[in-house]
């Protein structure tokens, strides 16, 4: 079984900007993103979730590569300044292509 090749693009941040990002996400052509609770350390210290102040989310999306490189351009652009944020980009091997 082989499938067609998009990219993931993984965002962790801060909760706070869940809405921001989501209605930003539509005007920068995203389809679709599957949204999770993080926790962890990194170089603005410990993100453990115990109150709102300190939750971090993790966003997936898979996309294309056109639709991964404007998303991370704009995030970098508007929210890389002033929030814990990190992304990454990887390729993956997706089976029903055409939801992506």
């Amino acid at each position: 079984m082989s499938g067609e090749l998009r990219k993931l693009l993984v965002i962790v941040t801060e909760s706070s900007l869940e809405r921001n990002l989501v209605r930003d996400f539509m005007e920068w052509g995203v389809t679709g993103y599957t949204i999770t609770d993080a926790r962890g350390k990194g170089s603005r210290g410990i993100r453990d979730a115990g109150w709102d102040v300190s939750a971090n989310i993790r966003i997936e999306i898979i996309c294309n590569l056109d639709v991964a490189r404007r998303v991370m351009t704009q995030i970098r652009q508007k929210y890389y300044a002033n929030y814990a944020m990190v992304s990454y980009l990887t390729d993956v091997e997706v089976l029903r292509s055409e939801k992506f």
